[in-house]
């Protein structure tokens, strides 16, 4: 079976590649990486994803990755980490639920107190159903970013 994402490597590219080996100045995951491309390049030694995995000592399934990556994205995306589509926790608080923090911490304060407190400040955004669930620390980031 053929290989479904063929490297072909500009000259431009190739010596880029071969100035970020030479140099070793970046990180070791980018620097095998262009060792991966390098080596995979038809227009080069067009070696198989086989091949190069036991020359480099990682997974064939990682030199397809890279290989895939380079096709579709373009060589800056291939040296580099995949970026995660969304972050590892949604925010408590988007821009609307901001606005409504930051109405209620310039309103009056509650009843017997002399300014809102963070605990408080989280208390009411429970309680008036802007979030099921909030933490002091997470009004007093909000209300930091805002000023």
């Amino acid at each position: 079976m053929g290989k479904k994402y063929i490297v072909r490597l500009t000259t431009k590219e190739r010596e880029q590649l071969k100035a970020l080996v030479s140099k070793g100045r970046a990180s070791a995951r980018k620097i095998g990486r262009a060792q991966v491309l390098l080596k995979v390049d038809s227009d080069g030694p067009n070696w198989t994803d086989q091949q190069a995995s036991e020359a480099f000592g990682i997974r064939a399934n990682t030199v397809a990755d890279i290989r895939q990556r380079f096709v579709e994205e373009g060589l800056d995306r291939a040296l580099d980490r995949k970026q995660p589509d969304e972050p590892p926790r949604r925010r408590k608080l988007d821009g609307v639920g901001e606005a409504q923090l930051i109405a209620v911490a310039c309103g009056e304060a509650p009843e017997g107190r002399a300014r809102w407190t963070l605990r408080l400040l989280a208390g009411q955004l429970v309680e008036l159903a802007i979030v099921d669930g909030i933490s002091h620390e997470t009004v007093r980031r909000t209300l930091k970013k805002t000023s």
